[in-house]
């Protein structure tokens, strides 16, 4: 049985190090099941993304997407930060490691800015909630001081996107998101 953690630093946000089984053929592992988290819904698309060591990506948010995310190769630092009004974890960040040596994934509720490092070269893997909607598909500054997040990259590789994301002071208001959206 996999171990299922509630966050102690952002409210809602789980991780999951499940328990693998194997034999002289290899190994195998349950990552994910929607009953695991009180906020999960059917998760409706799968994604992929290969990085280079030393790309970051994010930070990223959603007003109403939920990500569950795994990194089957390599090894990701993930950042999060709780973005939504109200929270009781309202500004926390937290920084966790994700990689294919410990097969842990991380559920992602709406509102919670994530990202990642690339400290290797590696695969992200991550289930969503809502099919991509780019109204929904918004950003705050990746080296926010406010935010203060430790990367573990000294020269990061960023998207355009990703250079121009605002400061977490800066976000339009009609685009910040609130707790218990989803209760």
């Amino acid at each position: 049985m996999p171990v299922l953690t509630p966050s102690d630093v952002i409210a809602d946000v789980w991780t999951v190090d499940p328990e693998g089984h194997g034999d002289e053929r290899g190994r195998f592992y349950e990552t994910y099941r929607r009953s695991w988290f009180p906020l999960g819904r059917e998760m409706v698309q799968g994604n992929r993304s290969d990085k280079a060591a030393g790309a970051v990506v994010g930070l990223h948010y959603h007003l109403h997407q939920a990500d569950y995310w795994l990194v089957p190769r390599g090894t990701a630092r993930v950042v999060l930060h709780d973005l939504r009004q109200g929270s009781p974890t309202d500004r926390a960040t937290e920084v966790l490691e994700l990689s294919g040596d410990n097969c842990r994934g991380v559920f992602i509720p709406p509102g919670v800015a994530h990202g990642f490092a690339s400290l290797t070269e590696l695969t992200v893997t991550y289930l969503v909630d809502s099919y991509y909607n780019p109204e929904d598909e918004l950003g705050v500054a990746w080296d926010d001081p406010a935010i203060g997040a430790d990367w573990g990259v000294s020269d990061p590789i960023l998207s355009a996107r990703d250079q121009h994301n605002p400061a977490r002071d800066a976000l339009d208001p009609g685009r910040t998101p609130y707790y218990k959206l989803r209760t």
